[in-house]
């Protein structure tokens, strides 16, 4: 065969393989056995290996490419990625109709029709094609920025590596692991044992980001998509459907077009019915707004679309008995109770512990040890005791008091006046110590990677952490005698240690761990106070004149810095190499000390270079309008601050206005 007649062959076997695996894989109806179709593979790898230039990324036999390397890409979306916000009763699924009604100015007795889908339980993915060949693939990561995992998708099946035009797109789907592979993979993992997942989604993800392609084959995930972004432009959500299914990708069969919002009860019914006899997992259904026009009006908020709504089905509740409560010590010294619990399978994993709190929830319920009680996940996510049922007690049950010592260290135990949590009044409280380094190391501290709990217990446990400032005292040396340390992980932990010696001054406050200061007001008070000697210095009057920060928290911070011991930390953290990177000194402008809020799509920069912009020039950013507001910027699709600026009489300003400030 001559290398022409062989680019013709491989063409008709490529061409040919597609429909198969699109028959098969895509619309569930084989149209040969897999007898014929292994052996047009095994034609077509053979010329492939023949004549290896004329291999191409979109051939069937490339769906397993080389490994991945020791950490994925980043990817930028285009498009922000936004959340569906959740609901869980009819009613609020009549106030979302509303809702749209009043935004779009429509009668409220008017028919608007929807798309119901089924919410597939799996993660969302973005697959981009260039001229029709699949080129990257990346997760929704926070919704800005996800993550190149091209290797392991191509090795969904259903996912086309060519789709029938020759076009630049961009589709978004879910991926998702079908129950029998679930089962198949959990089965084979416990018998060489391995990892044992808790449910499909947590197998699914775990296999997309595997390095190794293979084993993501072995896997067998699949995917169904629904939302586009390319040349064409449609004017329902129907046709979005319709336009992916003739490009050749899988579209969930079970959507359905309603003509009102009453329709969508139905579709929700029918969902639950028949949620456990399908094979894969669903948590309920997304009503989204068929009329294209209509999406782009409506917009999104700073989270969410405005023009879509996930109806999800109530959580799941399940009995069982609570066989011990035991409490835990947080970083500030809190005390926790915590309920031990008989193992119960819940919203697809297992659960065996659920928080209780504080002694107050407790009594409110009144959990006893011994009680069979009623727990389901919050948004199928944190297991929580919602019910005692007491008719089933059998006299043995003992209620639960709270210790008047430290489980940890043995120090007095006291409740704050005006608060329902206890403290273990120890501050070198083992527990304490332990928390707070976790707090210290964490993404939104110091984030010092590879740093994580188990590896700081055995650095504790070896005498080799006393606080956070020894871990930029830590050596190699130190490191190599341990268990889970070779040369090359104990280089790599010191190198990233160093790494994270330059820091913000937000993140060095939030580091320390000052009770009642979080992300937020670590940031206001790294813009106001500019400095950390500053910060040191200031009284609770000159602490009141930052943005939100109260006598309540003033006072934490005055005595946070008020303790010896936290002045050593920060001078050794400083003597040690720690370099922080002080806001920008402010200039003076019109906006120092003016409060702006932001509100819509700017289409100049985005809404984290806005908020800095006004830092950097003395202004303070709010999330939220009040009268005391001095500017709301409205851009494209402003959302309810933008009403509710109006009915206070705060001046609204436009990007124009706003760029011009600056």
């Amino acid at each position: 065969m001559t290398k022409p007649e062989a680019k013709k062959r491989i063409e008709k076997l490529k061409n040919q393989l597609r429909e198969v695996d699109y028959a098969y894989y895509v619309l569930d109806r084989p149209i040969v056995t897999d007898a014929v179709r292994d052996s047009l593979k095994d034609e077509l790898e053979n010329l492939e290996k023949a004549y290896s230039e004329l291999i191409t990324s979109d051939s069937p036999t490339q769906r397993i490419g080389g490994k991945a390397l020791g950490k994925f890409e980043k990817h930028k979306h285009k498009i922000p990625k936004y959340s569906i916000e959740d609901v869980f009763s009819f009613a609020e699924v009549l106030e979302f109709d509303h809702r749209i009604k009043r935004f779009l100015n429509l009668p409220e007795d008017k028919d608007m029709e929807y798309i119901c889908e089924l919410k597939i339980d799996g993660l969302n993915m973005s697959c981009l094609y260039k001229k029709g060949i699949l080129d990257k693939a990346a997760t929704r990561g926070d919704g800005l920025i996800g993550e190149v995992v091209t290797h392991t998708v191509r090795t969904i099946k259903s996912v086309p590596l060519k789709i029938k035009d020759e076009v630049d797109l961009e589709v978004n789907g879910e991926v998702f692991m079908p129950r029998s592979s679930f089962e198949k993979l959990n089965k084979k993992q416990k018998k060489k044992g391995g990892q044992i997942f808790a449910n499909p989604r947590n197998a699914a993800a775990g296999t997309v980001r595997q390095l190794d392609p293979q084993i993501a084959s072995e896997r067998d995930l699949d995917n169904f998509m629904y939302s586009y972004d390319g040349p064409k432009k449609f004017k329902t959500q129907e046709e979005v459907l319709n336009e992916l299914k003739r490009l050749g990708f899988k579209v969930n069969a079970s959507w359905e077009k309603v003509s009102n919002i009453n329709e969508t009860k139905k579709v929700f019914a029918a969902a639950h019915k028949k949620r456990d006899s399908l094979p894969f997992g669903i948590d309920g259904i997304v009503i989204k707004v068929n009329n294209i026009a209509y999406q782009n009006k409506l917009g999104r908020t700073a989270k969410c679309v405005r023009w879509a709504v996930a109806y999800k089905f109530q959580a799941e509740q399940v009995t069982t008995v609570v066989e011990d409560i035991d409490v835990q010590v947080g970083r500030t010294g809190a005390l926790t109770p915590v309920a031990h619990l008989r193992p119960v399978q819940l919203a697809g994993s297992t659960v065996k512990r659920a928080t209780l709190h504080n002694q107050d929830e407790i009594e409110r319920l009144d959990v006893r040890i011994g009680d069979t009680v009623v727990l389901q996940k919050a948004g199928d996510v944190i297991p929580d005791i919602v019910e005692v049922l007491p008719k089933l007690r059998t006299g043995r049950e003992k209620k639960f008091k709270m210790v008047d010592q430290c489980p940890i260290c043995g120090s007095k135990v006291v409740r704050r006046k005006g608060e329902v949590a206890y403290y273990c009044e120890n501050k070198k409280c083992y527990a304490q110590q332990q928390e707070s380094l976790y707090h210290f190391v964490s993404k939104k501290a110091f984030d010092i990677d590879g740093l994580g709990p188990k590896i700081l217990d055995q650095l504790q446990k070896a005498d080799l952490l006393k606080n956070a400032a020894d871990i930029f005292r830590l050596k190699e040396d130190d490191l190599k005698p341990l268990e889970r340390f070779a040369e090359k992980s104990a280089e790599n932990l010191i190198r990233s240690a160093e790494k994270s010696k330059k820091i913000s001054l937000a993140k060095f406050i939030y580091a320390l761990g000052i009770r009642h200061v979080g992300e937020e007001t670590a940031s206001v008070l790294a813009d106001y106070f500019g400095s950390i000697d500053k910060l040191k210095s200031a009284s609770v009057a000159d602490l009141n004149q930052a943005k939100d920060v109260g006598i309540r928290v003033a006072e934490s911070i005055l005595n946070w810095f008020s303790d010896k011991k936290n002045l050593n930390l920060i001078s050794d953290l400083m003597k040690l190499g720690v370099k922080i990177n002080n806001p920008a000194k402010r200039i003076s402008s019109q906006l120092a000390g003016k409060i702006f809020v932001l509100t819509g799509e700017l289409g100049s920069l985005s809404r984290d270079e806005a908020k800095d912009k006004i830092k950097k020039l003395g202004g303070h950013v709010s999330s939220a309008v009040s009268r005391k507001t001095d500017f709301v910027v409205a851009g494209h699709n402003p959302g309810s601050k933008y009403d509710k600026a109006d009915k206070l009489g705060v001046k609204i300003i436009n990007e124009n206005e706003f760029l011009k400030m600056l």
